[in-house]
């Protein structure tokens, strides 16, 4: 494991922060991506990311086509799980794959425009020179096509996987590019995946609280007795993560004394951040960090100003990066 680890900490460097958006008119509404090593590195080489790339891109023109490619390949996945939900008569299911498969053919639409505008022509499938990363699980796919029990929060959260191994494989590419330009546009494209992530991250929660509202509700006051905010749950996992670095050694040891410095740090910044039940304490790290980002996510949405937005944006982006590495390490052991 530590072999694994000093490896991918080795591979990333880089410090730039570029401003993403595939259409350039859109370059001022968006915040910043840093691919730094302390956030974007712990994502290459989860979990999240099924293999690693078969190659390495070339040019401008070799991205385009590869991107191209793997939005294509989503949107067709999508399209292919609606129309096994209409034939099993689950409408509400199609609607939701339908949904993706339209938001998947809009992303395939932006890397066309994308290109237009770099390269003045749409990307060319002819160079696509190794096969496409696998970001779908195939065995998911399979089973949610055919299971009776899947429900629109079980869909989503497929997707939010998909979306977060696209990242991961982004990141990756970004990491190990040479070249300038294409470093720059992989990191752009993992930013966009990272954008994805976030909305559909609220859509599954929507769709969390829809179907559990009947079973989770409780009175006003048994609800305040039992409830605990970020910080609270913050500090809980300082102290997981103080345990889980007493396990480790090298360079998977050091990062995750950082991230419990930086939990501490995010700590004192959350007072008053969302509403827990106290249970959650009790849960692991990984859940407990899973939690955490949802909620800056969900809670960026009703933030009163520009500061505050941009606070909750660093948070979930921290956060996202803290869970990445726990599933990272729970991959490696296994």
């Amino acid at each position: 494991m530590t072999q694994k680890h000093d490896r991918t900490n080795a591979a990333l460097s880089i410090g730039t922060c570029i401003p993403f958006a595939l259409d350039q008119f859109a370059l001022d509404q968006v915040p910043y991506f840093c691919a730094r090593e302390d956030r974007a590195m712990p994502l290459l080489r989860t979990s999240l990311l099924m293999s690693e790339p078969a190659g390495t891109l070339e040019s401008l023109d070799e991205l385009f086509a590869l991107a191209n490619a793997m939005e294509e390949e989503a949107a067709n996945r999508y399209t292919a799980l609606a129309e096994d939900m209409r034939r099993q008569n689950k409408s509400a299911l199609a609607e939701v794959f339908a949904q993706l498969a339209a938001a998947e053919r809009e992303h395939v639409d932006s890397v066309t425009r994308w290109s237009q505008s770099r390269r003045g022509k749409a990307p060319d499938p002819a160079l696509v020179r190794w096969e496409a990363p696998e970001t779908f699980d195939a065995e998911t796919v399979r089973e949610i096509g055919a299971s009776r029990l899947t429900t629109p929060y079980r869909a989503l959260a497929m997707a939010v996987r998909n979306e977060e191994r696209a990242f991961a494989f982004w990141s990756y590419v970004a990491a190990y590019s040479q070249d300038a330009e294409i470093k720059q546009a992989a990191e752009a494209m993992a930013r966009e995946e990272l954008g994805h992530v976030s909305i559909l991250r609220k859509e599954r929660r929507r769709a969390y609280h829809k179907e559990h509202d009947a079973t989770e509700r409780r009175g006003p006051g048994d609800a305040a007795a039992m409830q605990i905010d970020a910080r609270a749950l913050e500090i809980r996992l300082a102290a997981q993560l103080a345990d889980l670095e007493r396990d480790l050694d090298g360079a998977a040891a050091a990062r995750t004394r950082e991230l419990r410095e930086e939990t501490m740090q995010m700590s004192e910044k959350v007072e008053g951040i969302g509403k827990f039940p106290v249970a959650l304490e009790q849960r692991d790290a990984e859940t407990i960090s899973e939690v955490l980002a949802d909620a800056y996510l969900e809670s960026v949405e009703s933030a009163g100003d520009q500061s505050q937005v941009a606070l909750l944006q660093e948070l979930a982006e921290r956060a996202i990066a803290r869970l990445a590495w726990l599933r990272s390490l729970t991959t490696a052991e296994s």
